[in-house]
């Protein structure tokens, strides 16, 4: 049977059985594989870790201490409010960033950086050079008599400036006004001086900058103020000479509220004065006439009705008529006391008439007189009327003339009255930063400090080891876990055999209970279900390069298979480079070179092994050309010849890569036990020696991965009783668990 390659990925499979579908390893947890390449690479990682530990150690312990001392000042969108007068500046928004922003800005300029080293001195101090390890190179630090020279103060003052901003820091509190200003120097006063200096000249910065804006301000509208003065004047000259030429004469009313007067001619009052007076007279006119129309209908006039005189007569002559009419009803009219009764009714008749006829004539005489003034009225609002149509016309310019002193009195009289405001704001001189607390001379360093920096040190260590481990994972192809086997290669795992650092592996064999011979049980168990017919009766021992364990693998096999009370024949095919006939310790002087030359009797090639239980035929003499000999049918039909006489035939094959023997040998026997060997070779190399297994139709039965370092692998693996690897009996190549039932089917 062939070992194919999976198309597009490079995988082997093994055709005629199930295929391997190990797990992918995109398909593993992401912090699996981390685990497991932090688990493979730990003494990396470690090293790493430890060697950034040593030198933060140090670091810290060679580096200069340093002294943080801090100052927090308040600074307030707003200065307090002596006077309700606004300033020149901006008033921010309680909302507006910017503003914080600015500030913050202010406080890291080279301007008050430089300030400050002129306020404190420091510009021609030589120890705060030497404090700060500058060199004193250039003309900046040319000296006269052991002084700088003041040519270069400038520049001096310059990198003063940029020395303290890089040992300054402003830290503002969040969600609060305050701002700590820190600074840092190998002297723990200096830094004190620093920050408290730094929060004075910011202070007196900020109270200078508002007096030079309040200054400003003033000049500019001392200028305006002149100006709006000149037009006022002008335009008030001209409103006056217009008014004189023209005869108008305005009376001055009160303010309209608007910064304008408002001014009201004497035609215009007049005309209002007797528009009243009229309306007054029309309704009174048509009252009297009123009262005058009801004389003329006939019957007493409402006002002989409330005429008191008139109401008196009228109730007495009632009274006389009711004393006559009881003197009728028992007496003649003629009857005396009758008489004078009835000449009484008629005197109070007179009476009453000539009352009515004074207040008919009263009425006429309003309604007359009433009529006459509306008249008159009348007649001088119509000439009012005119001469006031006529100032309108004569007032449209002078109205011009006074909407424009108007405006020239508003303009100056909002420019003075902002004038006065500033003059007082600016004088008051209230700033918006104020000291919180000054700085404290700081009695314990800032920095290094040492836990801080094992701490850092710690974490890049690890980010170190990290990368490393990921780059050695990388760049790592060798099979470092058994389930790389499967992941990698595509093969299936028939076990996986420990490495022995004390004795020798045909040593190892002796101890029937040692994990090496153990790992070999668990390898047979697993070539038991490779065929049909359980066991393969002959089978070939290969691997990519020398030394990789396949002698000692194809010595244990046989080993473990004659202890298993089967006849077992191990032959030594590396006639290049053999090695059987020292693990058992035998001569080879004759073998299988010599069978493949032509000599058929094979009993004397034969060599019992009683330690180990088989027997055994080395290569024989080392031939010139062992791939010739192996080319043609003689070693099939010395398996061919031994399988009649024992059980199993284990060849020891030579290494596949730049041989032509393996896959020669390969194709004899019913299949090949590949030895692979941890941590050693390239999974590239392994593939290629597999594409020429198949190449000449070679069956695999799986691979060994021999010289395994559990310590060295991701996980822990373990040998003895109770626990193998996992890949033994109760596995097929599907990674199925197999029932008892199947076991005993497998093995028929």
């Amino acid at each position: 049977m062939n070992i194919v390659t999976s198309p597009g990925r490079g995988d082997l499979v093994v055709p005629g059985l199930a295929p391997v579908q190990p797990p992918a390893q995109s398909n593993m947890p992401l912090i699996r594989q981390y685990l497991r390449i932090a688990l493979r690479w730990r003494f990396v990682i470690l090293g790493f870790v430890l060697a950034c530990v040593a030198i933060g150690v140090v670091v810290t312990l060679l580096k200069t201490p340093l002294y943080t001392a801090t100052t927090t000042i308040e600074i307030a969108r707003e200065s307090n409010r002596v006077t309700n007068f606004q300033g020149v500046e901006r008033e921010e928004n309680v909302a507006d960033q910017e503003f914080y922003q600015t500030q913050y800005g202010l406080l890291k300029s080279k301007s008050l950086a430089e300030r400050v080293a002129s306020t404190m001195g420091i510009i021609d101090d030589r120890s705060f050079y030497e404090m700060f390890k500058v060199k004193e190179q250039g003309s900046a630090f040319a000296k006269i008599n052991g002084r700088y020279v003041s040519s270069g103060r400038n520049e001096r003052r310059r990198l003063a400036g940029e020395i303290l901003l890089l040992h300054v820091a402003i830290t503002p509190t969040r969600l609060s006004r305050l701002v700590d200003i820190n600074f840092t120097s190998p002297r723990p006063a200096f830094s004190a001086q620093v920050a408290d200096a730094w929060a004075e000249s910011f202070i007196q910065t900020n109270l200078e900058r508002k007096v030079q804006a309040t200054s400003y301000g003033r000049n500019l509208l001392q200028r305006e103020l002149a100006q709006a003065k000149a037009r006022l004047d002008a335009s008030q000259r001209q409103l006056v000479g217009y008014a004189a030429s023209q005869r108008i004469i305005n009376l001055p009313a009160q303010s309209n509220g608007q910064g304008a007067t408002s001014e009201r001619s004497i035609v215009a009052d007049e005309l209002a004065a007797l528009s009243t007076a009229l309306s007054q007279a029309v309704a009174e006119r048509v009252e009297a006439e009123a009262r005058y129309r009801q004389l003329g209908s006939g019957g007493a006039s409402s006002e002989a009705l409330r005429n008191q005189a008139i109401n008196s007569l009228r109730q007495r002559r009632a009274e006389l008529s009711a004393d006559y009419q009881r003197l009728l009803t028992q007496f003649e009219p003629r009857y005396a006391p009758a008489l004078a009764l009835k000449s009484q009714i008629d005197d109070l008749d007179r009476a009453i008439g000539r009352e009515e006829a004074r207040v008919a004539g009263a009425i006429r005489a309003d309604y007359l007189q009433a009529e006459s003034r509306e008249s008159g009225l009348r007649a001088r609002v119509e000439q009012l009327k005119s001469d006031y149509l006529d100032l309108r016309t004569r007032s449209i310019q002078y109205n011009i003339f006074q909407q424009e002193v108007d405006t020239n009195r508003a303009l100056y009289d909002g420019l003075l009255q902002r004038f006065k405001e500033i003059g007082v704001a600016g004088g008051v001189g209230i700033n918006n930063v104020s000291f919180v607390d000054r700085a404290v001379i700081p009695d314990h360093p800032s920095s290094p400090q040492l836990l801080v920096n094992l701490a850092l040190a710690m974490l890049i260590g690890l980010g170190l080891g990290a990368a490393a481990a990921m780059v050695l994972e990388q760049l790592d192809e060798t099979i470092a876990d058994p389930g790389e086997l499967e992941r990698q290669l595509g093969i299936p795992m028939l076990g996986v055999v420990p490495k022995i650092e004390d004795q020798a592996p045909e040593v190892a064999l002796l101890d029937r209970k040692s994990n090496f011979v153990e790992a070999y049980l668990a390898i047979q168990t697993s070539l038991s279900f490779t065929t049909e017919h359980g066991m393969p009766r002959s089978l070939a021992v290969t691997s990519t390069r020398p030394a990789e364990g396949k002698s000692s693998t194809a010595l244990s096999l046989a080993t473990v298979l004659a202890r298993g009370r089967r006849r077992v024949v191990l032959i030594d095919a590396d006639m290049r480079s053999p090695s059987v006939h020292l693990l058992i310790g035998a001569r080879h002087d004759l073998g299988l070179s010599n069978f493949l030359a032509g000599q058929d009797d094979v009993e004397p090639m034969i060599i019992p092994v009683p330690d180990y239980g088989f027997d055994a035929i080395t290569a024989g003499p080392l031939p010139p050309n062992a791939a010739e000999l192996l080319g043609g049918n003689r070693l099939a039909v010395l398996i061919e010849r031994l399988l009649s006489t024992y059980d199993h035939v284990v060849i020891d094959a030579p290494p596949v890569m730049g041989l032509a023997d393996a896959p020669l040998i390969a194709s004899r026997v019913e299949g090949v036990v590949f030895a692979i060997e941890s941590h050693s070779v390239r999974v590239t190399q392994v593939k290629t020696a597999l594409g020429r297994l198949s190449a000449a139709n070679a069956r695999l039965f799986g691979g060994v991965l021999t010289k395994f370092e559990a310590k060295r692998a991701s996980y822990g693996y373990g040998y003895g009783y109770g626990y193998g690897y996992g890949y033994g009996a109760g596995f097929d190549y599907g990674h199925n668990r197999l029932s008892d039932g199947e076991k005993v089917s497998r093995r028929g």
